[in-house]
């Protein structure tokens, strides 16, 4: 498993572990058949993990098309200060109009010792979807950093490589071959703790 994944399945592991409630701003983790635009089948196990453990499990976003828990936006959350265990925030900040203020919000709403996970892209191809949301903004780790500076906890771990990232937007991205060869020729090459990488998941705590 690529650190990068492992990352992610640890932090949501501790987050339906430890929380009661989480709410997945945008539905970014694909668990839902009945409440997004996207399922990733690979991902059932967290899903079958909030089950076991009664997670309250909600999804907001700002358009009903797609049936949320909760119609909102991020830069007006419908929550009291203080109020939310956990906040999931996959994949969105890059298509919302202001991510200082989106950051904010999460962090005005956590409560004390709440849990945040983000993803944002860095080194991305543009992906708008027309009549549901535009796309803004790319961030590098210095972005990060500012995003996510007035949380009491960071932890912030890049998705691929300079080289793992350069073939992700090739087309030999498709290719299994390649993408294992351009992991281990980061390691090799020590491009794994470069600037130029896909992106971040940031694990934070108010």
């Amino acid at each position: 498993m690529a650190q990068w994944d492992d990352f992610f399945k640890q932090k949501i592991t501790k987050i339906f572990t430890e929380k009661k409630s989480v709410v997945d701003i945008g539905g970014g983790l694909r668990i839902s058949k009945e409440k997004g635009n996207r399922y990733d089948a690979s991902r059932k196990w967290i899903l079958d993990l909030a089950r076991a453990r009664g997670v309250d499990y909600k999804i907001l976003d700002p358009s009903d098309a797609y049936h949320p828990d909760i119609v909102g936006d991020i830069h007006n959350l419908p929550f009291g200060d203080d109020s939310q265990d956990a906040i999931i925030c996959v994949a969105v900040l890059e298509h919302v109009e202001d991510p200082m203020r989106a950051v904010r919000e999460i962090r005005r709403v956590l409560k004390p010792g709440g849990h945040c996970l983000c993803y944002v892209p860095f080194l991305y191809y543009f992906h708008a979807e027309k009549g549901y949301y535009h796309d803004y903004w790319r961030f590098t780790k210095e972005a990060v950093d500012l995003l996510f500076k007035d949380f009491s906890s960071v932890e912030k771990q890049s998705v691929r490589g300079a080289i793992g990232t350069w073939i992700h937007l090739s087309p030999l991205g498709r290719s299994k071959f390649f993408v294992k060869m351009a992991e281990w020729m980061d390691v090799l090459l020590k491009k794994s703790d470069s600037a130029q990488v896909s992106g971040y998941s940031v694990f934070a705590i108010k």
